[in-house]
């Protein structure tokens, strides 16, 4: 009986130890996560500053090609992008999260759909950073085909020189 009290100890310590491990490893993802959403989020405001003045910009060319009224409309789309940027930047990581947890709640079809179109177009960019050989090598020589074992041709390969 003294033996099955020594291995629910062992037992506990090992879960005890494994929990901790892992809660461990749960906060570092958690924090590169954040890392990660912050400089994301870092990047996508940038570009979105950018697409405003590329808008804005356009506008001015709308305003002398078409008229005020239609110059209008392209500025508020300026002004709109630049709003959601500027609301982007407000919000830290947490906020974000729970922005988009909330996303998923009200609408999972989309998020499913946005989940595969991104993982669609990250395989498309994963894909792209491998050139095709076409069957063949560096260089162009052909691939040969894997063997488990080739035997030399000859005795006078099998034995070293020297």
């Amino acid at each position: 009986m003294a033996a099955e009290g020594s291995n629910g100890s062992a037992f506990d310590g090992a879960k005890d130890a494994f929990s901790s491990t892992f809660s461990g490893f749960a906060d570092t993802a958690n924090e590169k996560a954040k890392e990660f959403t912050v400089q994301g989020k870092d990047r996508t405001t940038e570009a979105l500053d950018n697409v405003a003045t590329l808008i804005s910009d356009a506008a001015n060319a709308v305003d002398e090609k078409l008229g005020a009224q239609y110059a209008g409309y392209v500025r508020q789309a300026a002004e709109a992008v630049t709003g959601f940027s500027d609301n982007l930047k407000g919000k830290d990581a947490e906020q974000l999260f729970e922005d988009a947890k909330g996303m998923i709640r009200s609408s999972p079809a989309i998020a499913i759909a946005a989940a595969a179109a991104i993982g669609f177009a990250v395989a498309r960019v994963v894909k792209a950073g491998f050139p095709e050989t076409g069957g063949e090598g560096v260089g162009g020589s052909p691939v040969a085909e894997p063997t488990a074992f080739d035997p030399p041709a000859s005795e006078s390969e099998a034995k070293p020189k020297g």
